[in-house]
């Protein structure tokens, strides 16, 4: 897609968080190896970009930019030279910020620029199976699931997460990798987005995040418990999701229910370093861990976005929640067809598991499946509408 996007667009932006692989795929690819690569991971060329930004990115050859949110200035630059030269494939941006979350960015690249995402692995990647049809999507176009059983989603692919060094294999301690991963993240990518006048108090809260990943978000209530007021707890949050650390969820509105809640629900962005700001240090101790539901889930969200992101561009990811009464982790909304997804942990399921799903079938005509996500092998029917689906299939 982003070689694609290079034939029509003057600028293509690639974001995500730091350490999933964009500067890798960027230098090996062979599809980019006819541009010139420029990192601002290098000091001196940081240091040329930020005293004469106009210079540095006027170049009759392509030009490949990595860690461009290191230099704002840049972006306004750049906008001068497609303005004046709007010729395809001009620009090709990376960075570990979501630059339509930075100011002035949206101002300075509307219109000029598209933006890809590349995230942890997926389970689908992981699996080596990346490029096939999707079985959710699948099931949308004809109703069906694959035959056959399924190998359960274990807890040592929950609790490594995405994140190539440590999905790859190749860290024998994932603990320390993390703690590396979050001390740079800390010292030096939150203080290229903004000032933080208290990292004490911002790790604090991003430790907070995890412990609530999967829930709704209570910005007041994590301000209170990080000892931070409201504002400054809200901005935090903002610069997590900026840096791709957190995701938000919205709401699914579609149905008529009342007291449906409209807050958001908030997701670390990776299960492994949910896992590991959490305090959950072991794949053998997630299983019993209170929390073992919420990063199950968070998996799920990982995974799903994944999904839509590569092979289903048009489709939201939301959730549904009736105050007191109803709730569905997750509803996939494309056009005026919706599914439910209701995500479990255990192999086995109650009534009450299927309640949500039930009383969202029954609220939106227009769904097509209520579907319960289980980590058991077997695809089951259990009624109009109604399946319970293993979730190394709902996800791969």
């Amino acid at each position: 897609m982003i070689a694609r996007a290079l034939e029509d667009m003057p600028v293509v932006v690639v974001t995500g968080m730091r350490q999933t692989g964009k500067s890798t795929m960027l230098q090996s690819d062979a599809r980019f190896q006819n541009r010139r690569y420029l990192s601002l991971d290098d000091f001196a060329r940081l240091a040329a970009a930020k005293t004469d930004p106009e210079a540095f990115v006027a170049s009759d050859e392509p030009l490949t930019i990595d860690e461009a949110q290191r230099c704002p200035d840049l972006l306004l630059a750049i906008k001068r030279e497609v303005d004046r030269d709007r010729r395809p494939g001009r620009f090709l941006l990376s960075g570990s910020a979501n630059f339509a979350l930075l100011a002035g960015v949206v101002e300075s690249l509307a219109g000029r620029a598209v933006y890809f995402h590349l995230g942890p692995f997926s389970m689908r990647e992981r699996r080596d199976a990346p490029n096939s049809v999707p079985a959710l999507r699948a099931f949308m176009n004809s109703g069906n699931w694959p035959a056959g059983s399924a190998r359960p989603v274990s807890a040592r692919e929950v609790f490594e997460g995405g994140m190539p060094p440590v999905a790859l294999g190749s860290m024998r301690d994932t603990s320390l990798w993390f703690k590396g991963y979050e001390q740079t993240y800390l010292e030096r990518d939150l203080r290229d987005l903004s000032q933080v006048a208290d990292l004490l108090a911002f790790r604090q809260l991003m430790r907070l995040s995890a412990l609530r990943t999967g829930q709704l978000l209570q910005a007041s209530e994590l301000a209170r418990e990080a000892k931070l007021t409201a504002s400054t707890a809200i901005r935090y949050l903002g610069l997590l999701e900026a840096s791709f650390v957190v995701r938000r969820v919205q709401p699914f509105l579609g149905n008529r229910a009342s007291r449906l809640i409209k807050s958001p629900k908030l997701y670390v962005s990776d299960s492994g370093l949910a896992c590991y700001l959490a305090g959950i240090d072991r794949a053998e101790a997630l299983a019993e861990d209170p929390l073992a539901g919420a990063i199950f889930e968070t998996y799920a969200a990982q995974n799903l976005s994944a999904l839509l992101e590569a092979h289903w561009p048009l489709a939201r990811l939301a959730f549904w929640n009736v105050q007191g009464r109803h709730e569905v982790d997750f509803v996939i909304e494309v056009g005026r067809d919706c599914v439910a997804i209701e995500i479990k942990a255990a192999s086995r399921w109650n009534d009450k598991a299927l309640s949500g799903l039930r009383a969202f079938l029954h609220l939106t005509p227009r769904c097509r499946a209520g579907i319960l996500g289980y980590n058991g092998t077997e695809t089951v029917r259990l009624g109009d509408r109604l399946w319970a689906v293993p979730l190394s299939v709902l996800l791969g």
